[in-house]
C-alpha cells in the first residue's frame, strides 16, 4: 500500500470516529473527542501535504470528510 493510500485510510478512520462521536454514546465529553479527532485529522493532512502538496492534501481531506459524513447522515 502506498503512503498516500495509507494516509487516506487514516483520514477516513478519523472522519468515521468523529461521526460516531457526534451520533453515538461517549464517556468523555463529545467536544473533547471531536477536538482530538480534528487534531489527528490535521496531522494526517500535514503528512499527506508533504507527499502531494497543500492544495491536494486539503482537497483529499475535505472530500473524505464530506463523503464519510454524507454516507451516514
Amino acid at each position: 500500500m502506498s503512503e498516500i493510500a495509507a494516509l487516506r485510510q487514516q483520514i477516513e478512520a478519523e472522519c468515521i470516529a468523529m461521526r460516531q462521536a457526534l451520533h453515538g454514546y461517549a464517556i468523555t465529553a463529545r467536544h473533547e473527542i471531536i477536538a482530538q479527532r480534528f487534531a489527528a485529522l490535521g496531522r494526517h493532512r500535514e503528512q499527506l501535504a508533504a507527499v502531494v502538496g497543500e492544495h491536494e492534501a486539503t482537497s483529499i481531506t475535505y472530500q473524505t470528510y464530506v463523503q464519510v459524513l454524507d454516507e451516514h447522515a
